[in-house]
């Protein structure tokens, strides 16, 4: 896989600067969230900001995956009063990688970008991915100074140099929620991951398909509300689990997948 990786950091930019030059023609803005209720209401309406800011159309498909907090109450009700939010909730909690899953089938739009609502990145460092679609097909953002504790910081370096040995992804960052994909280059992967493998799988998969990919700095805020899942003991060894699966799956056809979950476009 050639990645180009473009080191210059995308600062915050003030909403009175108009749109950017580039404009893409449809976006959504999916958000996986559990138990985000502090943080949901403010990431959608930063969502829906960039994304006027950066696309023809757009769309921000919130979902909730399985929230006990009231994420999924707020999301709603911001949903009834805000057009073109739209809420997919999971009855129990099914992992990160599911709900990852669940936005990609939801969304409609050409390209889609992938965060979190957890208000840990400015959204309108989007304006900086934009012209870059031109040339690729999946741009996958790094956390130029990542705002994490130490020991989630330890624990990434060394998550993110096991799957580029494993799967010779030669990437910075593969779990930076902060990537921008063009929808028909995923469309029918087929995804086997619902926890925290399923950004290297996706990237993997996309690769197998001949995505271009390329990597852009994005600065990375601390989160101020909330709490973090990636260091609980049941994620971590769920991610090594899935990492053990999508090896052995690749061993064989590189789409063959052990138990698939395709992305189904939804319809346009």
């Amino acid at each position: 896989m050639t990645t180009q990786t473009i080191a210059a950091p995308a600062g915050r930019r003030d909403h009175d600067e108009g749109p950017p030059a580039a404009r893409l023609p449809g976006l959504t803005v999916v958000l996986p969230c559990f138990d985000e209720a502090p943080n949901i209401a403010a990431a959608i309406d930063d969502a829906r900001s960039a994304a006027a800011r950066s696309a023809e159309e757009h769309e921000i498909v919130v979902v909730d995956d399985g929230s006990s907090d009231g994420t999924a109450e707020i999301a709603r009700d911001v949903a009834r009063d805000v057009p073109h939010v739209v809420v997919v909730q999971h009855g129990q909690n099914r992992g990160y990688g599911a709900a990852f899953v669940s936005g990609l089938r939801a969304a409609r739009m050409p390209w889609v970008l992938l965060t979190d609502a957890d208000l840990q990145f400015d959204l309108n460092q989007l304006d900086q991915f934009v012209p870059l679609t031109a040339e690729a097909d999946f741009l996958l953002g790094w956390r130029i100074h990542r705002q994490d504790p130490m020991r989630r910081r330890v624990n990434a370096a060394a998550w993110n140099w096991l799957v580029r040995r494993t799967f010779d992804l030669r990437v910075r960052d593969v779990d930076c929620a902060f990537k921008l994909i063009r929808r028909d280059a995923v469309a029918g992967v087929p995804l086997t991951s619902s926890g925290a493998m399923i950004s290297t799988e996706l990237l993997v998969r996309a690769r197998a398909r001949g995505a271009r990919v390329r990597e852009l700095g994005v600065e990375h805020r601390p989160r101020v509300a909330g709490e973090q899942s990636g260091a609980d003991l049941r994620v971590v060894l769920r991610a090594f689990r899935e990492l053990r699966r999508l090896r052995a799956d690749l061993r064989g056809p590189a789409d063959r997948p052990a138990v698939a979950s395709p992305i189904t476009p939804a319809a346009t």
